[in-house]
């Protein structure tokens, strides 16, 4: 067994896993932290997007013992009870999901695209997104979502 220490979502965890242990597997199954979820288990789809250090990575891709020191964000950590990341908001107020599996991939990836980039270009959101893939919208409410978003968070650092 492996012990990793993270800051997790904003708080210290750990857990004790076998070495060969996915981060997507110890998030789900240790902390029951199930938003990344397994789709194609080979880093195609970005189902299981969390955000390891502010760069989005495939947890299903990166072992849990890679995380140790570092700190991890899920989806989970991204909102509270009484308050939705505007990317979240964004993608309720465009209708941009709809069965959801991607969703939480997708939203992690924006976040990660906006915390760098906080004025991107449509090329360069479909260039941050090209690691999600859905198979239920055109990916075209998403990126207006996503430049919402973008309006939105710059307006709230301006403010």
């Amino acid at each position: 067994m492996t012990e990793v220490k993270m800051k997790l979502n904003g708080e210290t965890r750990s857990a004790s896993v076998p070495p060969e242990t996915t981060l997507l597997k110890m998030l789900r199954e240790s902390f029951n932290l199930t938003g990344a979820k397994l789709g194609c288990d080979v880093g195609d789809c970005g189902a299981c997007t969390v955000l390891v250090d502010g760069m989005s990575v495939n947890a299903c891709l990166m072992l849990a013992n890679q995380v140790d020191g570092r700190e991890v964000l899920t989806i989970e950590g991204l909102a509270t009870v009484e308050y939705l990341h505007p990317v979240q908001e964004a993608f309720e107020t465009f209708a941009s999901l709809q069965c959801g599996f991607c969703g939480p991939g997708v939203i992690m990836s924006a976040k990660a695209l906006l915390d760098e980039n906080p004025d991107p270009t449509i090329p360069e959101i479909r260039d941050a997104l090209s690691g999600n893939l859905c198979r239920c919208t055109g990916y075209t409410k998403m990126i207006e979502a996503i430049q919402d978003a973008a309006r939105i968070l710059r307006a709230k650092e301006h403010a």
